[in-house]
């Protein structure tokens, strides 16, 4: 499978050059099918996979979780939920209650071209929406991100609030981590 367009007007490639852009097309696929979902973990830059926080004043924290596109929605939601709890705990405090919460999507299209009969080569190769029929699919590929601003609660404290949610309950309501995937 390819991920791109012929230019138009591109020279014909030789039968060689066919055979390797197929190589290629395998190769990718091949990657494809060993992404796994995202680790439980720190995120290492800003746009990367995993968890965030940040502390907003004594007793409120902003989190997130950000998962790749074979991490689904429900394990980035339980994510942000388990790095709530986490958080809480670490801060010294028993509880918590979201004050916002919000889970984006984020979809991108991917084209897989596999040529029209009679081609004979690869030629120029970029993006490009063209409308090619049966000889073109796209597929949505979709990552979710999921933030929260969270209160912190003294155990007095959250007696009185009743979307208040026990730190150490959440944890034990969402069990042990999956393993981390093998390499």
């Amino acid at each position: 499978m390819f991920c791109v367009t012929m230019a138009r007007g591109a020279g014909v490639g030789s039968m060689r050059s066919m055979i390797l852009a197929g190589f290629a097309g395998l190769a990718l696929l091949g990657l494809a099918a060993c992404a796994t979902p995202s680790v439980y973990a720190p995120q290492t830059s800003s746009n990367s996979e995993g968890y965030a926080d940040r502390q907003l004043a004594s007793n409120r924290f902003r989190v997130s979780f950000h998962g790749n596109s074979v991490t689904s929605r429900e394990m980035v939601e339980d994510y942000l939920l388990r790095r709530a709890a986490e958080v809480t705990l670490q801060a010294g405090y028993v509880a918590f209650m979201f004050d916002h919460r919000d889970t984006k999507t984020k979809t991108r299209y991917t084209t897989d071209f596999m040529g029209w009969p009679g081609w004979g080569g690869y030629g120029g190769w970029y993006w490009h929406d063209w409308d090619f029929d049966a000889t073109a699919d796209s597929r949505p590929i979709t990552s979710y991100s999921a933030y929260a601003e969270i209160t912190t609660l003294k155990e007095e404290d959250a007696r009185h609030q009743p979307t208040a949610l026990n730190a150490q309950d959440v944890l034990n309501h969402l069990g042990p981590l999956p393993p981390p995937p093998k390499s």
